[in-house]
């Protein structure tokens, strides 16, 4: 793994091919024209475009409710129980952050808090389950009480949906699936077809058909934001354990060629001891060519003059997850303040914030944690002030608003709040 010294070389090396969806242009074009196809012909250019992208010939675009409702049956009962725990501390995560609306009379002004009535779920699939993102993102969206719920997730290589998926879909509550995939399948929810709903949001990770999608119908759909490959950062001292350090890199490593596994540390001989870890481990994983392409490619351990720096790097990278592994933390916690997610401590390791841990795990990437958070109840709401005075209050208020008016020019707005003087 590449080992550097200074917050220079770090900086140059972490701040370099950063952005939504690299090398996209070429991209464009296509999901151009599949938005307009579906937008034309609906369910039709859903079917076509699958046979057309995953060579299987759709019969049914939505999933039948038994089927659903019998998933859980054809998974293992440790499964099923490990779903099950994992959606409870969701659950209570997402409760606790509830918000509420207020109303002051005296004031005149208040806050009415609504949620979205329509969600539609974007679950990734293919070559690959993910039944924590079924849950990571349906549940947030159930909690702050979405009225609806729907989710698109692709069909496999044989034709059929994932027993892990559906059962996850029925735990979280997911009224109806939709087994189509790709940009086609953003497409379909943010416009409506035949079968498929028209959504208020699209939630959810996905390939870069999708995060181009997403990006191109923001306007015609509400969307929780653009998502690329993961990004881990863990600031280490010397107290850190190193096969944990090389543990948890690697585990991010695994998921993408294009994932960016990074430690930041004041100890060259951790970076030492993690760098050997990484390569001894690297031939034991089951996803090596994977993982062996991250750590050569994107891999970075960055030695620092003082841990202040990583600080430093942290807020400018605002990477998607942060893992302290120091003796004292609380100088991290209160001066980082771009990032998605922040596990303190070697126990409470990011592998836990996949699955069970309870925050959900879509986080924001690619430096978008500067102005973004995590997919939480928040992304399903609709915060509406309300205006209420009476005509004292609106006489007071209105020869302030009328001396504002002329000074910007509208006149028919001064004259509007002048009325309410007079009366």
């Amino acid at each position: 793994m590449k080992i550097v010294n200074g917050i220079e070389d770090a900086r140059t090396i972490l701040m370099s091919e950063r952005g939504i969806v690299e090398n996209s242009s070429s991209y464009t074009k296509s999901v151009e024209g599949i938005i307009q196809y579906v937008r034309n012909d609906g369910d039709e250019a859903l079917i076509n475009l699958t046979q057309k992208f995953e060579g299987i010939s759709l019969k049914c675009i939505e999933v039948d409710l038994s089927t659903i409702k019998n998933a859980k049956n054809n998974i293992s009962r440790d499964l099923f129980d490990s779903l099950q725990l994992a959606a409870q501390r969701i659950t209570t995560f997402h409760q606790k952050s509830l918000l509420q609306g207020w109303s002051n009379s005296r004031e005149g002004l208040g806050q009415k808090i609504v949620p979205i009535q329509r969600v539609g779920v974007y679950v990734p699939g293919g070559t690959a389950s993910y039944p924590s993102t079924v849950l990571m993102t349906a549940i947030p969206a159930k909690v702050a009480g979405v009225e609806e719920i729907i989710m698109c997730t692709p069909l496999s290589k044989d034709g059929k949906l994932d027993d892990m998926v559906l059962a996850a879909a029925d735990i979280a509550g997911v009224e109806r699936i939709f087994s189509v995939g790709g940009a086609q399948s953003i497409a379909g929810m943010a416009f409506g077809t035949r079968t498929i709903p028209k959504v208020d949001l699209i939630c959810g990770p996905g390939n870069i058909y999708v995060t181009l999608a997403k990006k191109m119908l923001f306007g015609e759909v509400g969307i929780d934001g653009l998502y690329g490959p993961t990004e881990t950062f863990i600031i280490a001292d010397s107290s850190a354990n190193p096969t944990m350090c090389a543990a948890d890199l690697l585990a991010q490593a695994e998921h993408d060629v294009l994932a960016r596994a990074t430690m930041l540390t004041n100890s060259h001989q951790l970076a030492q001891e993690v760098s050997s870890q990484i390569e001894t481990r690297l031939g034991l994983m089951t996803r090596e060519s994977i993982a062996s392409k991250s750590i050569e490619n994107r891999g970075l351990i960055a030695v620092l003059d003082d841990l202040e720096d990583a600080i430093d790097l942290t807020n400018q990278f605002a990477p998607e997850h942060l893992s302290l592994v120091v003796d004292d933390t609380k100088m991290f916690l209160d001066e980082i303040k771009n990032v998605g997610v922040i596990f303190v401590g070697e126990f409470s390791h990011e592998v836990l914030g996949d699955y069970v841990a309870g925050p959900s795990h879509v986080m924001p990437t690619n430096g978008t944690a500067r102005f973004n958070s995590g997919i939480g109840i928040h992304t399903f709401l609709k915060f509406i002030p309300i205006v209420s005075f009476d005509n004292e209050q609106s006489r007071d208020l209105s020869v302030s608003a009328s001396i504002i008016a002329k000074a910007e020019g509208l006149h028919g707005h001064a004259e509007a709040a002048e009325i309410r003087q007079e009366l």
